[in-house]
């Protein structure tokens, strides 16, 4: 669609609030100052001068000037300027640091109202006004820029319209501090070299006490952040040359603040002991997957334009074919290279999107720099550099977060590309505020490792900051200003700085005669004592750093159960104390109490020992199962029914079950006995649907669809695999936590788990055993089927690679048996999920028949016959029978009755009014009209005042602990006041040896003591 069909629709208009509004994003105005500074750099300015003029009839009494010697500008690239988020520095491989088009006119409204800027460059004079000012007084809306140029020699206008011309010049003569062309002339003349510019702010920011913000009156030399205090601030924070000294991590532009030179620094040279460490990691993606999006639009619009212009050239050739002219052939010849050229621009930006998605697989290397800052050890932390550009300084990591003395001192240093993180407007902060984190914690856990190599605490921290003239026990205090000291310090760091002709980095060799020794800003080569290095083209020496190695510590299975041990004691003190504070007055109170409390792991300690031998004289074990049972096969789900379900149906009881149909022998047995698949029921949904008769196959439509949410849930799967694949650090703490998880789910289960398991062993029956008599419900089959029980070693073997699946946290997830252990009473299989989330270990202990475990398909396919084979591979097995319909069998029954009667006589209050021994003679019929509610009753009265024992009990132990505290604060204030006193002793004794000593803390009487005995030593 043409341009011209537009021009009817609305655009959106830049309002003259925008102005202050952009000026906002700089919280902090040495950023707002630092963005002219990075113009020019950007600019290839060799040198920029910072200064200020006196205008006392401007707001805030001075204007601030920036001038470069930079590549200048012409009238066409100064139009750039007032277009907001333009910029031609806007590339991948760009190492500029201006990237948004927003810095010059955000950073100028930050810290004035007004500016006018003058750049020169070829032939040409421009001068740009964007005032605040002009705006508020004219009463517009819009933002008007007035842009007027000149011709270098003659100073004429360069217009091709003198009205537009003089309101331009008008504007600027009102307005702005220069009221003639003269002056403005004049501004021009400031730029001496052949190209340049020249930014002027005025109408300065005024605080609340209508002070400029920027106080260029307390020194002369620099400009300081006013209403800061010069304690308790960092350097950087309150002087714009101690900034600019650390703005650039290999800075070459001279920077001149008040006509006096910043002596710029580069970090890695001015730390003791420097140390790189090369890191590498695939995490930093999101501004590599925005290059990738951006290069693969721009392809696809090539292509398409490429194969417009080749079809075009075909149908123009061909339409040509039997024309010979001279013209045609040239009008053919000029559409054909402009489907060639088209096609090569496609071509070429195809192969800029494959490198990029190339790019984006390769990990991103990075080089942490560290060294001690030894000249002001109060000044550490990691300085972060984007394309050379400081955007955050002084930032705490590892172990400086702790507050102590380790790693106190380090500085580190790291320059981040742009596709690695992508800066935020203002330039002090990182747009992925998740990915700098990471960086952050990779950073601590290099400068940990750097804290190891240097061994600066093994020889002792005090003692090596002594070395250096840290003789304060203050943190803060600076370096004693002694000779030897002052030389200490100058022999482990070497000066380095720049020529100011060549502006190479130079390191001059240590001299005696140099300590504190002021260098002149027209510092030169020639002026090197390094005779090698006393010419301008003499190389710049590369720093040499020792390469250092990160090493993972990897934990010990000692280190794993120390861990463990805490944690269970942390969960220990936390019962105690909910048992102090918790008073159980009735059944409700007990039905409120934590689960973790029969959960609880059991440990070594007397305690634990005393509690459980009292718990196992209230609750006797239950007694052994009968022998039908153990040998039995599941064909419902191994779920132990619970004394107080099965009170709640009394009355049901199975009917005659039908006469089974006449069938083939193998295909009853087959219909008789379910896969495992079928035995478990998918979900509490599905487990009270009908299920389908024995002889029936699952329907084709349910076994499609079936498939089809398995095929579903595999893609799913899949995907969030894909998505899960993180950096190396990310998959190495998920090992350790599921190596972890694994420890503590390989810990003995707890008693009431094993109960558990034991009731769902005793919940599973067989129908091939034939029913017992009528009249004798305990007694066993006379002839019982011998069968391998399900906890024998080389059965339970045999479960390794079935496909299952295990809940966690109320979610299912599939997997595959790794493992299986073995003991008396249960089989435990080890899971390997296919996908769990990061918070879950991959792997995971369950026990074989509980309620979290359920099998995907049937572990073997000898037991089925080939058409249940078919239906296996068709879709999942048909669901189990509903063993509470009518159509139970005896045997379902008499097993029901049994452990009725085994958990009756587990839960057996002490003094019933029914013997305990009776329940084994009690039929059907009897345990039927059993008084459950009176026995439960009594049941809870027994546990509630075992409940109240442990209660009181605990409350002793409390005012037993709490009495013991007491006397132990006492014995602390008495050693305190001793101490005290002895203290007081020590100085009166010290002042009368040593009359001008002065002592006026206890931290710096202790850290004179500490000093003496070490000059003993």
């Amino acid at each position: 669609m043409a341009y011209s069909s537009y021009s009817s629709l609305s655009r959106a208009q830049l309002t003259f609030e925008y102005l202050h509004t952009n000026s906002t994003t700089h919280e902090f105005l040495f950023g707002a100052l630092a963005e002219l500074v990075d113009n020019s750099r950007d600019a290839n300015a060799t040198r920029i001068d910072i200064y200020t003029e006196k205008r006392p009839e401007l707001r805030g009494g001075f204007m601030l000037c920036f001038l470069d010697d930079g590549i200048g500008m012409d009238p066409n690239e100064a139009t750039h300027v007032i277009q907001f988020g333009k910029s031609s520095k806007r590339s991948p491989e760009s190492t500029q640091i201006g990237q948004y088009g927003n810095g010059l006119k955000s950073g100028s409204m930050r810290i004035g109202k007004d500016f006018i800027l003058f750049t020169k460059k070829g032939d040409t004079l421009t001068c740009l006004f964007l005032s605040r000012t002009f705006h508020e007084e004219e009463g517009l809306d819009e933002v008007i820029v007035p842009l007027p140029s000149w011709d270098l020699k003659t100073k004429q206008p360069l217009t091709s319209d003198p009205e537009k011309y003089g309101i331009e010049t008008e504007l600027i003569y009102k307005y702005s501090p220069f009221k003639t062309e003269q002056q403005l002339m004049e501004q021009f003349d400031k730029i001496e070299s052949s190209s340049g510019t020249l930014v002027i702010i005025y109408n300065l920011k005024l605080m609340d006490n209508r002070e400029p913000e920027l106080d260029v009156e307390t020194d002369h030399q620099d400009i300081l952040m006013a209403g800061t205090p010069v304690e308790g601030v960092k350097p950087e924070r309150r002087s714009f040359r101690a900034y600019a000294a650390v703005l650039y991590i290999d800075p070459r532009m001279r920077i001149f603040i008040q006509g006096h030179k910043v002596r710029t620094k580069r970090l890695s040279c001015c730390l003791y002991k420097p140390r790189v460490y090369k890191y590498s990691s695939t995490r930093f993606k999101t501004r590599a997957e925005q290059e990738v999006k951006k290069a693969d639009h721009l392809a696809k619009i090539a292509e398409d334009k490429a194969r417009e212009a080749e079809s075009k050239s075909l149908s123009f050739e061909a339409k040509l074919i039997h024309d010979v002219s001279k013209d045609s052939r040239a009008i053919l010849r000029k559409v054909q290279d402009a489907a060639m050229m088209l096609r090569r621009d496609a071509d070429m930006k195809k192969r800029i999107l494959e490198a990029k998605q190339k790019a984006l697989k390769e990990p991103k290397e990075l080089n942490f720099i560290f060294g001690v800052n030894i000249e002001q050890r109060e000044l550490d932390g990691m300085f972060v550099y984007n394309c050379s550009r400081l955007i955050k300084m002084y930032e705490k990591t590892g172990p400086q977060l702790e507050g102590g003395m380790a790693c106190g001192g380090v500085v580190g240093v790291v320059d981040v590309p742009y596709l690695v993180l992508e800066p935020t407007h203002n330039k002090q902060d990182f747009a992925d505020a998740k990915e700098y984190r990471h960086l952050l914690k990779s950073m601590g856990e290099h400068l940990a490792q750097y804290w190891k190599d240097t061994n600066i605490a093994q020889k002792g921290i005090v003692k090596f900051w002594d070395e250096f003239g840290y003789l304060s026990a203050s943190w803060s205090a600076p370096p004693s200003s002694e000779a030897r000291y002052k030389r200490r310090r100058a022999m482990e760091i070497p000066i380095t700085i720049q020529c100011d002709k060549c502006l190479k980095w130079r390191t001059l060799p240590f001299q005696m005669d140099a300590v504190d020794k002021r260098y002149p800003d027209s510092w030169v080569c020639l002026m090197n004592p390094d005779g090698t290095q006393d010419r301008c083209d003499a190389p710049e020496k590369k720093q040499n750093l020792p390469c250092g190695i990160l090493k993972k510590d990897k934990l010990t299975s000692e280190d794993k159960q120390k861990e463990l041990a805490e944690k269970i004691k942390q969960q220990q003190e936390k019962l105690e104390a909910l048992q102090k504070t918790t008073t159980i007055k009735s059944a409700a109170d007990v039905k409120k109490l934590p689960l973790e409390v029969s959960m609880k792991p059991s440990t070594e300690s007397s305690s634990q020992a005393t509690r459980s031998s009292e718990r196992s004289v209230t609750r006797p074990r239950s007694p052994p199962l009968p022998a039908h049972l153990k040998t039995t096969q599941s064909v419902t789900p191994s779920r132990a029914p619970s004394a107080r379900a099965t009170s709640q149906r009394p009355t049901r009881t199975p009917a005659t079950p039908p006469q089974p149909p006449k069938v083939e022998p193998t295909r009853s047995r087959a219909a008789a006995k379910p896969s495992p698949a079928a035995a478990k029921p998918a979900s509490k949904s599905a487990a009270k649907t009908p299920p389908p008769s024995r002889g029936s196959r699952t329907p084709a439509k349910a076994s499609s669809a079936k498939a089809a949410a398995g095929q579903q849930r595999k893609r799913i799967m899949e995907q969030e695999d894909s998505e899960e694949e993180e950096d190396e650090e990310e998959e190495e703490e998920e090992e350790v936590d599921s190596q972890d998880s694994e420890d503590s789910e390989e810990e003995p289960q707890t008693k009431k788990s094993k109960m558990a398991t034991a009731a769902g062993n005793r919940g599973k029956v067989i129908e091939k055993a034939p029913p017992p008599k009528r009249g004798k419900l305990d007694e066993p089959p006379e002839k019982a089927p011998q069968q391998e029980p399900e906890n024998d070693p080389k059965n339970a073997q045999k479960d390794k690679g079935l496909l299952v699946e295990v809940r966690v946290n109320k979610e299912w997830y599939t997997g595959k048996v790794i493992s299986v252990e073995t003991n008396k009473q249960s089989v435990r299989w080890k899971v390997k999920f296919d996908y769990v989330p990061r918070s879950t270990p991959k792997d995971r202990w369950v026990f074989k028949g509980s309620d979290d475990v359920r099998l995907m398909r049937p572990p073997s396919p000898i037991c089925q016959t080939p058409d249940t084979q078919q239906e296996t591979e068709r879709g999942p097995a048909p669901m189990e029978p509903d063993t509470t319909q009518p159509g139970t069998s005896r045997e379902v029954t008499d097993s029901l009755v049994t452990m009725l009667r085994t958990m009756l006589r587990y839960f057996f209050p002490p003094a019933f009014r029914i013997p305990k021994d009776d329940v084994n003679s009690m039929t059907a019929e009897e345990l039927v009209a059993f008084p459950l509610k009176e026995y439960f009753h009594q049941y809870e009265s027994g546990l509630q005042s075992l409940c109240n024992s442990y209660q009181s009990r605990a409350d002793a132990r409390a005012k037993a602990v709490e009495e013991k505290s007491n006397s132990a604060e006492v014995r602390l204030k008495q050693a305190d006041e001793k101490l005290q006193k002895l203290r007081t002793n020590i100085v009166a004794l010290l002042q009368k040896v040593q009359e001008d000593i002065d002592i006026n803390t206890d931290d710096e009487l202790d850290a004179y003591i500490e000093d003496l005995l070490t000059k003993g030593d």
